[in-house]
């Protein structure tokens, strides 16, 4: 059996530029955990060096770039661009800090307040029965669901996995079980009002803070 290996477009096809908007800093860093995983696997080479592979995987990522055009610009299969995507996701999320321990470490840097919200991160519309748990009827479009924390800094502190579209906001909480494991550390939570009324209501009322820096409404 042959396998076509050429590049999209044909052997013709136009190579092109495009400024990717991230720092080098990011670069470095995601190459860095490329070359540590290789290291642990023993792999001896790859088609190309893991700074090349960090700005395409980045490239796919940020800017949506067709896997098959980011293959046919570097001379490798689409199937490899998608087994570099694939690998860098995965250690992306291996890294990603987990709830309890997020919220454990602002109570012990002294912290008594974070920051709580939503956001759909739209995908496209995928046919049949599957296309409607990934519809969200509040925004009237199709993706996923992700909860994040940050401190009153705005700094990120923890998200969620990916929630189907169609779950609200606060039964993605409930899932995480968010009321219960702020109330242990005795954390505040500033959210908006639809978390606060139906979610956090109960507990805002036996909270030990003051109203002015207590959960409630953003």
């Amino acid at each position: 059996m042959n396998k076509k290996t050429s590049l999209t477009g044909g052997d013709t096809g136009l190579v092109y530029s495009v400024r990717l908007p991230l720092s080098s800093r990011t670069v470095n860093h995601v190459a860095g955990l490329i070359r540590a995983h290789r290291k642990t696997i023993r792999s001896r080479w790859r088609k190309l060096d893991a700074g090349q592979i960090a700005v395409i995987v980045l490239a796919h990522l940020r800017n949506d770039e067709r896997l098959a055009d980011l293959a046919g610009g570097n001379a490798v299969s689409a199937s490899t661009v998608r087994r570099w995507v694939l690998e860098v996701i995965g250690l992306l999320a291996a890294r990603a800090p987990r709830l309890d321990r997020a919220l454990a470490k602002v109570a012990k840097d002294s912290g008594c307040l974070v920051l709580l919200d939503g956001t759909l991160i739209r995908t496209r519309r995928r046919t049949g029965r599957a296309n409607r748990k990934n519809y969200s009827g509040k925004h009237k479009a199709h993706g996923l669901l992700f909860l994040a924390l940050t401190d009153a800094q705005g700094r990120l502190l923890w998200i969620s996995s990916a929630r189907r579209g169609a779950c609200s906001e606060i039964t993605a909480a409930r899932y995480e079980k968010l009321c219960a494991r702020l109330r242990e550390l005795e954390l505040a939570a500033v959210a908006d009002l639809g978390f606060f009324r139906r979610a956090f209501s109960a507990w805002s009322a036996a909270s030990p803070l003051p109203p002015s820096a207590g959960a409630g409404p953003a």
